[in-house]
């Protein structure tokens, strides 16, 4: 079964949740690759064209997500969202992506507690039984929506750190390039994908806004085009600052570890 490109993106999760519903249809499971760990957004080096102040208050806004709870929605199109609501300070949070294909439609929730991620998949669990990822069977960078240690599943943080250039354009407002190269792996855009877009990956345009506290409240991507397909905007929403998340651990009779099947679709063992 080959992976479907949902509306020109490669998300890591929507691949993930694919190839998994192919393992358990006998079909052969198509491997996601993996992506480089980029450097901490606290290391963004401005470039020549770039002003400090713009990187600096990327940084900042991208540094305190750590500090408090928030929601996140990532969406591309009509084709895929992912909503997570995060406690960032005690590294717990639940998130469900809905991927949608040509004749494929899914939903897959993850529900991170600690170290521990467990997720509801279509065609793995029954029913409200979750199942257990064990990560040191995970290559880097392969997650399905949350992933332990990583408090923010679109990872602007890092991605922030590959930008080569970056300007106030606004009141709160920020314009730029990103060079996806030395972030590949971040925001659900894969290696494979990257490398699909040639030159223009070292150059996307990205849009970010931060609210009147100087919190992040949009990050904008103009992905390129693919195939002569017009690619759909990446848009990363932040919001509810300070809320109660309620992440809990499932009851243990409602738990099973994952199948070999559902490591080898993300590209583990």
């Amino acid at each position: 079964m080959r992976t479907p490109r949902l509306a020109g993106l490669s998300v890591a999760a929507a691949a993930a949740a694919f190839a998994m519903v192919g393992c358990t249809n006998g079909t052969t499971p198509v491997t996601s690759a993996s992506g480089t760990p980029a450097a901490s957004a606290a290391s963004i080096a401005p470039t020549s064209s770039a002003d400090p102040a713009a990187v600096k208050a990327l940084s900042d806004a991208a540094a305190a997500l750590g500090d408090t709870s928030f929601k996140m929605t990532m969406t591309s199109g009509a084709g895929f969202q992912l909503t997570a609501d995060i406690d960032a300070p005690k590294g717990n949070g639940t998130a469900e992506m809905s991927a949608k294909g040509a004749n494929t439609a899914l939903t897959v929730k993850t529900l991170l507690f600690g170290q521990d991620l467990y997720a509801q998949i279509p065609g793995i669990t029954q029913g409200d039984t979750w199942t257990h990822l064990d990560m040191a069977r995970l290559p880097d960078g392969a997650n399905i929506g949350l992933k332990p240690g990583q408090i923010d599943p679109a990872n602007t943080a890092n991605l922030l750190s590959a930008t080569t250039d970056a300007r106030m354009s606004g009141e709160g407002s920020y314009a730029g390039t990103l060079d996806l190269t030395k972030a590949a792996g971040v925001a659900g855009v894969d290696k494979v994908t990257v490398d699909g877009y040639g030159a223009d990956a070292q150059k996307v345009p990205f849009e970010a806004t931060l609210t009147k506290d100087s919190r992040l409240d949009t990050l904008t991507l103009n992905l390129p085009a693919v195939n002569n397909t017009p690619a759909q905007p990446l848009v990363i929403k932040y919001s509810d600052y300070g809320q109660t998340v309620t992440a809990q651990r499932p009851p243990a009779g409602q738990i099973t570890e994952a199948p070999a099947g559902v490591y080898q679709a993300l590209g583990g063992k």
